[in-house]
């Protein structure tokens, strides 16, 4: 079917668009014409015919748009001056005037303040208030300077810091009642406010009153900048108002927190806990008065009577006491959830104290990392005899006295979080419950440490919180469970408590090894406790209906069953092999014998993987089991005969799982290279100068199984048929030969090499190909290679960079050549019609 119209037709319509093209554009140009007449100052112009094309005249210049309004202009100029004018009569009060002395200019700067205060009503009644702005503030800086020029004409004598606050206070009311009288202007009122601020810290500091009273100062300003910002008209003297008192009262709050954990005895502790107690009612005052601030008002409120009742409790008791009691005043502030309070004031309350909770818990953190973390720094001392005690056990003295109230901390914390539980909203629920559970755990944890129990309690303890960690994680998912968690919280729940199980049997682990006993024991404990739990929580993996939608909670649930029970069965798998090398050990078996033991693991893996099938947990386990092979062969190194034995071994165990047909071809390659692997092990243990007597018919017998199988079936890969047999030949009589002095096996290995390289170029085989290739390439280059040494001693020391050089020249060109080429080909094309 042709689409291209023919050369005339495509002609036509070509002169066509060109044609309404052209008219288009007399008619833009027409239109154009007119405006630009419009524009010009002549006599009036009918406009244009639209078709009629006219001629364009010359583009008419536009006048540049202004960068900046009118009222910016204005705005700038004013305020310009007045700063000018205020540094012109701070200049002329301060430094001086001719000859006039500090009376003769006070006068004078009465006169012009009095003059100044005056000018903004006669120009706010011209509807000048700008300029009113500009002058009313320049007045208010000429009354500061009246009160400098008064303090040194008339009161020399006084107290700096006294005139100062008594100055600031008549200063404040002045502008205060300059600013009601004046409605209009807008600063004076702000700045009797930021004034305000300074009248009662002044007169405490005048008084050489202490940190206490200072702090009351501020506490008195804040009070007044509430009523400020509660009970005034003015917007700027509210804001302003509500701003400073923020400043304010957070500044007494930081004076008297601190004197209240410094404090030495209740009394003292009390005086600053009675600011504290003070600022919590203004603030809760606050929150009830003020819907936008309620949150963060309560929030203060709960977090100062906390401080202020704990700090009173705090000198009586030890340090590690003291935080129970600081706990327990946090947690007190919940009571307010039923009181008639904002939703939002109670939510602060709330906030409060959770953050009470949370800095008790972070105290508290140590303890749980002391009693994870502390038993490995003594595994170094391996079945040397049990310790004196837990914390001797986790490298602790019994001095530490973050042990003492630690437990209690975290249970505490634990049960305000599961209490909690009902009040929270849906969507923090289930951090809620994960986090109780995380701190239950954690108390149980550290209480041997707490108590300095005795070794064996702490071993005990230990396998305690794993084995109830792992119930939880089997109850949360079991179908049947009459009171499990919420669908929405299991997840978080089942997770947090498998990773406490998980760290507890690290803890524990690590913890046992002081004594073979507690070893043995503990390893047993743990491989029942994982193999149980896996089992255990196939119910809830099988108790899903394979149609289940698997975004519904139920299928979620399956899913993060599955596995966790993957992740149980490898666990119980790498406690067997700890088990296995600890019993080796403990009957005086020597290292390469604990090797062929640890071999039992792979072997089991196998035949339970076999056993499982498809079933998901399946593989992990096999996965698992194989890593033991590795940790035989780690056993066995500096024994070149029984690596040997490891590696023959778990070719075995590879070949026999590679008898199942969802694990043939993995297992077959890795059978066949662990078999080729032990080989050449063997030999090299045995000292065998000539390992072809040894390999060759190896090769002849692998060679001829290989060509059977490709006649019988065509699909298999010539790496399948005759790697095996040529590697098992060729890669050991190259190592044997790049050890080797004389000139007779290296040409003999050349020519098989180049023998297998060119059948299997002949018959396009890749395994012959690429392995007889690397050999003859390996080969030449061993023996070429003192020849290349010697000429590049040879060579001069500038050739090696010349010849990168020109490398590198020789590709930009070819680079260039090609960049070129393709140009000229696109030009080309372009020309092409």
């Amino acid at each position: 079917m042709e689409n291209v119209p023919r050369p005339a037709e495509e002609l036509a319509i070509l002169d066509r668009e060109l044609a309404r093209i052209d008219a288009r554009r007399a008619q833009l140009l027409a239109r154009r014409s007119y405006l630009l007449a419009l524009l010009t100052p002549r006599q009036p112009v009918a406009p244009p015919q639209p078709q009629a094309p006219a001629p364009a005249p010359a583009a008419w210049p536009a006048a540049p748009a202004p960068e900046t309004s009118p009222p910016s202009v204005q705005n700038a100029l004013l305020a310009l001056g007045g700063v000018l004018l205020a540094i012109a009569a701070i200049a002329f009060t301060v430094v001086s005037w001719g000859s006039m002395g500090i009376g003769g200019r006070s006068v004078v700067l009465g006169s012009v303040t009095a003059a100044a205060l005056a000018t903004p009503a006669l120009l706010l009644r011209r509807s000048l208030t700008a300029t009113a702005e500009a002058v009313g503030a320049l007045a208010l800086v000429l009354t500061v300077l009246d009160a400098y020029a008064l303090y040194r004409v008339a009161l020399p004598d006084a107290d700096p810091l006294g005139y100062t606050a008594a100055a600031c206070a008549v200063l404040a009311a002045g502008w205060a009642a300059y600013g009601l009288l004046l409605d209009r202007l807008r600063t004076p009122l702000p700045a009797a406010v930021l004034t305000a601020q300074l009248p009662l810290p002044l007169w405490a500091l005048a008084s050489g009153a202490g940190q206490l009273t200072f702090a009351w100062a501020l506490l008195a300003t804040a009070v007044a900048d509430i009523a400020i910002a509660l009970w005034t008209r003015p917007e700027p003297a509210r804001s302003v108002a509500g701003v400073t008192a923020w400043v304010a009262g957070g500044w007494a709050l930081l004076i008297a927190g601190g004197l209240s954990v410094t404090a030495g005895s209740p009394l003292d502790a009390a005086r600053p806990g009675a600011l504290l107690l003070a600022a919590a009612a203004v603030a809760l005052f606050v929150a009830v008065r003020v819907p936008g601030a309620a949150f963060a008002s309560a929030l203060v409120a709960g977090l100062a009577a906390t401080v202020a009742v704990g700090g009173v409790l705090r000198p009586s008791v030890p340090l590690s006491w003291a935080v129970v009691g600081y706990l327990l005043c946090g947690a007190a502030l919940l009571t307010a959830v039923r009181a008639p309070l904002p939703r939002a004031a109670v939510r602060g309350l709330c906030a409060a104290a959770g953050s009470v909770v949370s800095m008790a818990v972070l105290w508290a953190l140590p303890s749980v990392a002391a009693s994870l973390l502390g038993p490995v720094s003594r595994a170094g001392n391996i079945w040397t005899g049990a310790p004196g005690g837990a914390r001797e056990a986790i490298g602790t003295g019994p001095e530490w006295p973050v042990m003492t109230t630690a437990p209690v901390v975290l249970l505490i914390s634990a049960g305000l979080l599961a209490l909690a539980y009902g009040r929270l909203p849906a969507s923090a629920r289930p951090a809620a419950l994960s986090g109780a559970t995380a701190l239950g755990w954690a108390a149980v944890l550290v209480l041997p440490a707490t108590l300095d129990l005795g070794y064996a309690t702490a071993v005990a303890t230990g396998l305690a919180t794993a084995a109830g960690a792992l119930a939880l994680t089997v109850y949360a998912h079991l179908p049947t469970a009459p009171r499990r968690p919420a669908p929405a919280a299991l997840p978080a729940v089942s997770t947090t408590a498998m990773i406490c199980a998980t760290a507890s049997a690290a803890a524990v682990s690590a913890l046992s090894l002081a004594t073979e006993t507690a070893t043995l024991v503990t390893l047993g404990a743990l491989l029942a406790l994982f193999g149980g739990a896996a089992v255990a929580l196939n119910a809830a993996v099988t108790g899903t209906a394979a149609g289940d939608d698997p975004r519904s909670p139920s299928a979620r649930a399956a899913f993060l069953a599955r596995s966790f029970q993957a992740a149980l069965a490898c666990l119980a798998v790498a406690t067997a092999t700890a088990l296995i090398c600890a019993l080796c050990a403990s009957a005086g078996l020597e290292r390469e014998h604990i090797a062929v033991a640890v071999l039992a693991v792979p072997a089991a893996g196998a035949l339970l993987g076999a056993r499982l099938r498809r079933h998901p947990v399946g593989l992990p386990t096999e996965l698992t089991a194989a890593g033991a092979g590795l940790l035989a062969l780690g056993l066995a190194a500096g024994r070149p005969e029984t690596v040997a034995l490891v590696l023959a071994l778990c070719a075995v165990v590879a070949a026999g799982t590679a008898l199942r047909p969802d694990r043939r071809p993995e297992a077959g390659y890795l059978a066949a290279a662990l078999f080729v692997l032990a080989t050449w092990v063997r030999l090299y243990a045995s000292d065998v100068a000539t390992p072809e007597a040894y390999t060759l018919p190896v090769t002849v017998a692998a060679l001829v199984v290989g060509h059977l199988r490709r006649r019988g079936d065509t699909e298999a890969s010539s790496w399948t048929a005759y790697g095996p047999g040529l590697a098992a030949t060729l890669l050991p009589s190259l190592a044997a030969a790049w050890g080797d002095t004389h000139w007779q096996r290296p040409l003999a290995l050349g020519i098989a090499a180049l023998a297998v390289t060119l059948v299997g170029a002949r018959l396009r085989l890749q395994a012959p190909l690429v392995l007889g290739g690397a050999v003859l390439a390996l080969d030449t280059l061993h023996e070429l290679a003192p020849y290349i040494v010697q000429a590049v001693g040879a060579l001069p020391r500038w050739l090696p960079p010349a010849l990168a050089g020109l490398l590198l020249l020789a590709v930009g060109a070819t680079y260039e050549r090609r960049l070129n080429d393709a140009r000229r080909l696109r030009e080309s094309l372009g020309r092409m019609r």
